[in-house]
């Protein structure tokens, strides 16, 4: 994909205008768009969200309201009277990124799915897999600190925390393509932030959270691309996912 000022278009409609080129060279593009195309990390992240549905379906009450024991053996929460013993509370900070692969119901993981598969592959394909992945961890982790903040005793679930930080990296690299924050991916976030707000039970912080995260760290790894240091932006975005767990650290020791 190609970031243009009118938006994000595809190599065919980017080049409109340019110089007719040699059949030759025309079948190297094409080979290098056609490898272009592949998304290996988004499509293995659909495919682990997939897989633990089922495996929280098989484990609980319902195909569209799985719950039981894996469920909330990975959910996000401090402490619950309905789970006495259990939460970050209790030191279970696996459930910072285990939460960011359970779902609550069919058109949860639908619509996340969904989301993932559109944005996912645009910016996989801009990034590069390695650093796609570490945004979205990082972004999911963020969320997972924001979701603490503001709802710590509300089990929680979803990747939307890691897809809004996937949002923030497509945000971020439509401004430096453009130069300018009014474009799709700005649009993108705002009609979801507004669904966000608007529809009780979605996770404020969560996604909030997200997509800090996401702008943190995409914009941290293309800053640092060029830098003699291989290791800089890595760690910049490493050092997003560590102040993300001391903020849910702090937030749950001073829940207690």
């Amino acid at each position: 994909m190609t970031f243009a000022p009118v938006g994000i278009r595809c190599p065919d409609h980017a080049n409109m205008g340019a110089p007719p080129t040699s059949p030759a060279r025309t079948v190297r593009v094409a080979r290098r768009r056609l490898s272009a195309h592949e998304a290996p990390a988004t499509m293995i992240l659909i495919a682990i969200n997939v897989i633990v549905y089922v495996a929280t379906v098989v484990k609980g009450v319902g195909l569209n309201d799985p719950q039981g024991s894996l469920y909330y053996k990975g959910a996000l929460f401090v402490s619950n009277s309905f789970l006495p013993g259990q939460g970050l509370a209790y030191d279970e900070w696996w459930r910072v990124v285990t939460a960011t692969f359970l779902h609550a119901s069919l058109l949860h993981l639908g619509m996340n799915m969904l989301v993932l598969y559109m944005l996912g592959t645009v910016v996989e394909q801009s990034l590069g897999t390695g650093r796609f992945m570490m945004v979205y961890v990082a972004a999911g982790i963020a969320g997972s600190a924001g979701a603490t903040l503001l709802s710590p005793n509300a089990p929680t679930v979803g990747a939307s925390g890691a897809i809004y930080g996937i949002m923030g990296s497509l945000l971020v690299l439509e401004y430096l393509a453009t130069g300018s924050f009014a474009g799709q991916a700005m649009g993108f976030i705002v009609i979801n932030l507004a669904i966000t707000f608007a529809i009780p039970g979605i996770s404020i912080g969560g996604h909030l959270g997200g997509l800090v995260g996401g702008i943190v760290a995409t914009y941290a790894l293309v800053r640092t691309r060029s830098s003699r240091n291989a290791l800089l932006g890595p760690a910049l975005v490493g050092g997003v996912a560590l102040v993300s767990v001391g903020v849910a650290y702090a937030r749950v020791r001073g829940y207690a």
